[in-house]
Parts: C-alpha cells; sequence; structure tokens
C-alpha cells in the first residue's frame, strides 16, 4: 500500500472519538465526526541538512450534543512522511502530546491526545513540529538536504473528504527550484528574504504531494579527467557539487573502465575534440531519466542520482547522437546497447529495460515513435518505455547476427559518410546521417545477411512494408543486371537511386541498362563474328553519368559502323576469270576497299566510328563499283584507240595528199 493510502486509512480511522452522555459514560463515535484542516510549511534548511516541518492544526468536533448524550473528542492519528523524526506538539491551552505509533518505509503513523477532551461543535488549534533529516548513503534517497543540493517530498495533511489544507515550501534564495507533481507555485519572496511555493487551499490534501528539487549549479567543482584510448585520449571535465565528491569520484571510475570497452567494440574513436564536461545536475528529463546530452555544446548533464547502468547508456550518446544517425530510435537503441555492454564487461548491472505485457499492449513500430507523444489513446510514458524496451532488443537481434565486426564496419561507414552500393575501389558519399533505410542497407552489406525480417517485425510501418516489398525487388533486379554486366560497372545514377530508397527510379534506369547491356551483347557477337573488336568506348559512356540515352545511341553507332563493315565484305567479288574479273580489275585500278575496310576495322577498334563507317562504306562503294568502271573505261580505252588509229591514218593520207601535189 502507499503512503497516500495508509495517509487516507489512518485519517480514516481517526481518532478515538469519544462520545460521553450526560451521565459522563464515554460513547465510540465514527469518522468523520472529527475533521483536520491543516497548513503544513517546510522550511528548507540546508546548512543544517533537514528540513523544518510546521503543521498548524484546526481540529473540529463535527458532532452534535443532544438531549441524552455530549459528545467529546481526545485523540486522533495522522500519517506522516516515512522518516520524519523529532516530533513535539503544542497548543495555547492543557497539554498535548504525540507520540509515534507505527514507522514504515512509506510512511509514520502518528498518535495525537489533543490535550483536552473537545466537545462538540468547538475547534482546538495546535501546532505540530517534526523533521526530515538527511539520513545520507544512496545518491537517490528520498532526502537529500546540503548546502548544493536538495530534494524531498512534501505532503499535505487531513481527513477524508475535507477540504482547505495547504502547504507552503520555503528555501533560501540563490537555489535554482524544480517541482513536480504538486502543483506548487512560486517563487514569492517572504520577509525573512526566503523564497516561498505554495499550493494555496487545496480541494483534496489527501491526494497532494510535491518533489521538490533545488540546487546551486554556480558552486560546481570542475575536475579534468583524461581517459587513455586507442584512438586518443578522452578528454573530459567533470563538475560536480562541492559537497559531493563520491559522485565525482564514482564517475571517474566509471569512465575509466567503460570508455575504452565503448570505442573498441563501436569501432569509432572518442568523437569529442575538446574536453567533454560531464555536470552534476538535479534529476532531468532527457533520453533517459539519468540525464540530457547536449552533443552541440559539448555537455552531459547527468543526475546525480542516476545509477550506473543509466551513466553508460547516456555515454553511448557521445557516438550515438544526430551527427551519426538520424533516426532517434537508433540513436537511443544503440546508445542503450553499448551501455549495457560495457555493464557487462564491468560487472554492472544495467537494470535493462524490458518489454513486459503492459508494455507489449502498446506496442508500435519503432519508426512511428516519437518520444512524449503517441497518436493515440496509450500512456506516453508507456509507449517511450516500449520504445526503449523494444529498441535494446532489436539491436541485441541485429549485433547478434552482424557480429561485432560487421556492426563496427558498419558504424565506420556511417562515420565516414559512405553510403551503400559502392562500386568496386569507390567512396561515394551517403545522402547524410545514418537512418533506418541506410542502416539496413550498410549492416546487410557488411555482413552479408540480410536484415529485413527484423525491420518488418521492430521498425516499419505500414507504409515502410511497401517500401521493404520494392527494396527486396530492386535488389534482385540489380543483382541481375549487376551479374549480366560482368567487369563493367552500373553509373552512379542506379547507385544513388537505390540508396535513396527511389526504387521506381531504380526500376527504370536498371530496365535501360538491361536494354544497353542486351543491344552490346547482340553487337559483341556480330562482331565476333566478323573478327572484328569493339571499343572500350561504350563501356565508358554506360559507366558514365551521360544517361542510358548516350549508352544506347553508341551502341546504335557501333551497330551501324559493324554493319557497314558487314555490308561491305558482303559485295566484295569472288574471285573470277574473264571478261569480268577484267572489268574489276580495270574499275579498282587507283582504288584499295581491302585497305579502306581494313581502316574501317582499326578505327572500330579504337573508337572513332564514324571514321569506322565512312572507310566501310567507300569500300563497299569501291566494290559495287568496280565493275561497271572496268567496263566503262575499257569501253573508253578501246573508243579512244581507235580514235587515234582514224586520227593516225587521217594524217597519214593527208600526208600523202600533199606529196602528190607537190611532184
Amino acid at each position: 500500500m502507499t503512503g497516500r493510502g495508509y495517509r487516507a486509512i489512518a485519517a480514516a480511522i481517526v481518532l478515538a472519538i469519544l462520545a460521553l452522555p450526560l451521565a459522563g459514560l464515554p460513547v465510540l463515535a465514527k469518522p468523520p465526526d472529527l475533521t483536520l484542516v491543516t497548513q503544513a510549511t517546510y522550511d528548507v534548511l540546508p546548512d543544517e541538512g533537514r528540513v523544518a516541518v510546521t503543521v498548524r492544526i484546526t481540529a473540529t468536533n463535527r458532532l452534535h450534543d443532544t438531549v441524552a448524550r455530549r459528545f467529546f473528542v481526545r485523540t486522533a492519528y495522522l500519517a506522516v512522511l516515512p522518516g520524519a523524526s523529532g516530533f513535539e506538539i503544542s497548543a495555547a491551552s492543557g497539554a498535548p502530546a504525540v507520540t509515534v505509533r507505527r514507522r514504515a518505509e512509506d510512511h509514520t503513523l502518528l498518535r495525537i491526545d489533543l490535550g483536552t477532551n473537545l466537545a462538540a461543535g468547538r475547534t482546538r488549534k495546535l501546532t505540530l513540529r517534526f523533521e526530515l533529516a538527511d539520513p545520507g548513503g544512496a545518491p537517490d534517497r528520498r532526502v537529500r538536504i546540503s548546502p548544493t543540493i536538495v530534494t524531498f517530498e512534501a505532503w499535505a495533511y487531513a481527513t477524508p473528504r475535507t477540504p482547505g489544507s495547504s502547504v507552503t515550501v520555503t528555501l533560501p534564495a540563490g537555489y535554482d527550484v524544480g517541482i513536480g507533481r504538486g502543483p506548487l507555485s512560486g517563487p514569492t519572496p517572504t520577509e525573512t528574504g526566503r523564497q516561498a511555493w505554495t499550493s494555496g487551499s487545496l480541494d483534496s490534501p489527501l491526494e497532494f504531494a510535491a518533489d521538490v528539487t533545488a540546487n546551486r549549479t554556480s558552486e560546481l567543482v570542475a575536475t579534468p579527467l583524461t581517459v587513455p584510448l586507442a584512438g586518443g585520449d578522452a578528454a573530459l571535465v567533470l563538475r560536480g557539487w562541492p559537497d559531493d565528491p563520491v559522485w565525482r569520484e564514482r564517475l571517474a571510475g566509471l569512465l575509466a573502465g567503460a570508455l575504452p570497452v565503448m570505442e573498441r567494440r563501436i569501432g569509432l574513436p572518442w568523437p569529442f575534440e575538446a574536453p567533454l564536461v560531464i555536470e552534476e545536475s538535479l534529476a532531468l528529463g532527457g533520453s533517459t531519466e539519468a540525464g540530457v546530452f547536449e552533443v552541440t555544446a559539448g555537455r552531459l548533464r547527468l543526475a546525480y542520482s542516476a545509477p550506473d547502468g543509466a551513466i553508460l547508456e547516456e555515454l553511448g550518446h557521445a557516438w550515438f547522437n544526430g551527427r551519426l544517425v538520424a533516426d532517434r530510435w537508433i540513436a537511443d537503441a544503440f546508445a542503450l546497447y553499448y551501455g549495457t555492454e560495457a555493464a557487462a564487461a564491468l560487472g554492472i548491472d544495467p537494470a535493462s529495460p524490458v518489454i513486459t505485457p503492459d508494455l507489449a499492449s502498446v506496442a508500435v513500430p519503432l519508426n512511428a515513435w516519437s518520444p512524449g507523444t503517441t497518436g493515440g489513446a496509450a500512456d506516453p510514458a508507456m509507449v517511450d518505455a516500449y520504445a526503449r524496451a523494444a529498441g535494446l532488443a532489436l539491436a541485441r537481434q541485429i549485433g547478434d547476427r552482424a557480429g561485432v565486426v560487421a556492426l563496427a564496419d558498419t558504424w565506420a561507414a556511417a562515420a565516414a559518410g559512405r553510403g551503400a552500393y559502392q562500386p568496386p575501389g569507390g567512396a561515394e558519399a551517403a545522402l547524410g546521417p545514418l537512418d533506418w533505410r541506410s542502416l539496413l542497407d550498410l549492416v546487410e552489406e557488411a555482413s552479408g545477411r540480410s536484415f529485413d525480417d527484423l525491420w518488418r517485425a521492430w521498425v516499419a510501418r505500414p507504409a515502410d512494408l511497401i517500401a521493404l516489398d520494392e527494396r527486396a525487388a530492386a535488389r534482385s533486379h540489380l543483382a541481375a543486371t549487376t551479374a549480366r554486366a560482368g567487369a563493367w560497372s552500373l553509373p552512379r545514377s542506379v547507385r544513388d537511386a537505390m540508396r535513396a530508397w527511389r526504387f521506381d527510379l531504380a526500376e527504370r534506369l536498371l530496365a535501360a541498362a538491361d536494354r544497353v547491356l542486351a543491344a552490346h551483347e547482340g553487337l559483341a557477337a556480330e562482331a565476333a563474328s566478323l573478327g572484328l573488336a569493339l571499343p572500350d568506348r561504350l563501356r565508358r559512356v554506360f559507366e558514365g553519368e551521360d544517361g542510358f540515352d548516350v549508352a544506347e545511341a553508341e551502341v546504335e553507332a557501333q551497330r551501324s559502323a559493324v554493319e557497314a563493315i558487314r555490308e561491305a565484305r558482303e559485295v566484295r567479288p569472288d574471285e573470277a576469270s574473264g571478261d569480268s574479273a577484267l572489268f574489276v580489275a580495270v574499275g579498282l585500278v587507283g582504288v584499295n576497299p581491302d585497305a579502306e575496310l581494313d581502316a574501317a576495322a582499326a578505327a572500330l577498334a579504337a573508337g572513332d566510328v564514324e571514321a569506322a563507317f565512312e572507310a566501310a562504306a567507300a569500300a563497299e562503294d569501291q566494290w559495287l563499283a568496280a565493275a561497271d568502271l572496268g567496263r566503262s573505261r575499257i569501253v573508253s580505252g578501246g573508243l579512244l584507240a581507235i580514235s587515234l588509229l582514224l586520227l593516225a591514218g587521217l594524217v597519214g593520207w593527208r600526208r600523202g595528199k600533199g606529196g602528190d601535189a607537190t611532184s
């Protein structure tokens, strides 16, 4: 039963109310015939290590005398805070008394003698005083009162169903004060120069409890610390309260033991060049109750009461934060994972979160989780607790399946900004810090194993499941196209599309790559049958960033050259005799189509496709025209010879005629 429950029960069985008849015989009356309304003031005295509590009680006998009886009240019971001591009670008259009836872990039950028989309808005022003293011991003790840190719980006191009680808490000036639950409003300066926080009149006093914390951050003591690590020393500054040297000593020992283990397991060097400031603080709301890691400022604020396991998780955020990973669940899951790994190595119980049936009832995909919100009717705190436990469970499964080395390689690639799907010897940049998609790609690439089932079970929302299906199809297509390409690398545009999970674009690019490869395969077979060597130009275009349209155009250009060479060879005249051979021989005088054809093959191999096409076309034209050209030349030559003979005869005849005339 809680302290609040005992408070209600103790007030309900209130008081041994004595009902006295007119003859003077006592009769027991039932509560709430006596009501208690209180004004409780908690004066914090840091230099004395205690809280002085003053409870001003107004006790009222709600009974009414009758003709036959008169009713008096003498005794009451009141449950106050556990660990309270030094009880005193006083009143303006009479001799009231207080004794401890029972001490328990969550309450202290007091028996109060009002010091007089309180008659029906009458009211009596009393003042109860006690203190909450700092008992020392564990840093997370319920009451801690010192010059630099204050933490305790303040209750209100009353009988059931009795409104009107109030609570006031006062502290010296100069403290940073935090109030949990309550509520208490303030601060308001008092006449004595203190700060006051007040509840006002409470409708349900027995339901009221306020968590009071305060500290003086200006008085923190700085202690430099260096932890030797394999990748370079970790420089730190521990800033703790001057009256809490135990915290600094404990933290220094924890850092010296844990950081080398975490560096070795994560596989990355200490990520801070400037000294990391680790500051003792009050309880904080951050990634865990242990504190808040302010990465940009280079400061880790740790709750003074944080246990070792929670501190190790926060240290994991030195590596796992927004610089390395984009998704909150990844940062929290692996900070917790490596924190528990370090705890195990140091023999520390990390008190790791587990998925209980209650947490399982509010399960959400990790991609749907945002700290402090649920988007539904579930308690955000429970969803946050589930996400922490689920993240750790997933990180452990990833670690077990991947292995230490492959997981460290994953973080190394992310830290270096290298994306998945690298070409041989490549170092292409990723698209930003690691998210749930690039983590899946990199860990599968590093380990050679599939993690698709884990992402479907723990991470993916319904829309993400569709993306995972598309990823599987695109990766299958990529593998087939890569195998088909052989020694050729796919262009970066394909890899960028895969890295960005633009699987629609990747599929279009892969289909275009398949067309180019298929065309090249057919062309290479045809060229081989002709004894031709294709140039390396198509590979360079294929692997470049000009696009597959350019690659397809290059294939067609090479095909045109190969076809031109084949066609030229097909029209080459066979060895023949007779008039046809004579005509061809005469027609080829002054040209050499074989040389043109050789030049075409050489130009093709050298990548000068246009020259290859022109040389092959020239050879084809020369062979096609050879017979007709030879025939034309022979006919022209014959006619020329006849003409010359006729001319020679004519000249001779004229000479003869001229001789006769002369004689």
